[in-house]
């Protein structure tokens, strides 16, 4: 636990499932007070608000499309109505699909990019806007993955909207390092969430991966989460422009393991 977050405000956007259901919890044991963005259903919200003040924080929900300008805005304005301020932004929707790349539709392109890039950007510039407005050091945490530096075959516009999210990344904590905000980015690789359950099902599929995957297990929500705390604390006060790989060392050659190759 990280006694310098208790009380902090702290948006997380797509966070009624998966990662972002993790970090909220997370945030709730470190007695935040925190705003849970979901899309279109609402069914868990309840269950992870009443988590959260049952480990003595605070919390609110609100829907709202990362795509959209307006919500973006919304969402930060219920926070700050709320809850008085905003210290952290984690910019964790998103959405994939598998497609050949010969066959990927434009409006397949589009809303990948749109939701994991432009999404992410639009969350981090209106975060950033109020920051500066109140000079508040703060942090912002974007969600990329390891397919910013792994090739995703039928995953092109995954894999572009991740490599976008890199670059974003590093350019805004390079921009605003002088006004004390700190842009990090966490990079899982295979976790056992909602978006992989099907995956995982399928026992010949699930060994696929665990060979991709040096420590030998499929990461927990929970360990991303901690990643998410730890960037968020004075822990971490002297790292910007990071992207945290949590990826049990999917990115480190594991077809070089054991000496092979």
């Amino acid at each position: 636990m990280y006694q310098d977050l208790e009380g902090k405000v702290v948006v997380i956007t797509g966070a009624s499932t998966g990662l972002g259901k993790a970090m909220a919890e997370r945030f709730g044991q470190e007695k935040c007070k925190v705003v849970i963005n979901y899309y279109s259903s609402k069914d868990n919200v309840q269950e992870i608000i009443d988590s959260i003040e049952k480990s003595g924080g605070e919390a609110s929900a609100i829907q709202g499309d990362v795509t959209k300008e307006e919500d973006i805005k919304r969402l930060i304005d219920h926070a700050v109505s709320t809850y008085g301020s905003l210290d952290v932004m984690i910019n964790n929707a998103g959405i994939e699909n598998e497609v050949p790349s010969e066959k990927l539709s434009l409006d397949d392109w589009n809303k990948v990019i749109n939701t994991n890039l432009t999404g992410q950007f639009l969350g981090c510039r209106e975060a950033i806007d109020y920051m500066v407005e109140h000079d508040i050091k703060g942090a912002i945490i974007n969600m990329s993955s390891v397919h910013e530096v792994i090739p995703w075959p039928h995953f092109v516009h995954y894999a572009a909207s991740k490599g976008g999210v890199k670059l974003m990344t590093e350019t805004l904590a390079l921009e605003f390092a002088p006004r004390g905000i700190r842009v990090n980015s966490i990079a899982p690789g295979a976790i056992d969430t909602p978006i992989n359950a099907e995956k995982f099902k399928d026992p010949d599929k699930k060994k696929g991966v665990l060979e991709l995957i040096p420590i030998g297990y499929i990461g927990k929500p929970e360990e991303i989460a901690a990643c998410a705390a730890w960037l968020a604390s004075k822990e971490a006060s002297y790292v910007t422009g990071l992207t945290l790989f949590a990826d049990g060392g999917m990115t480190q050659y594991p077809g070089f393991q054991a000496g092979r190759g």
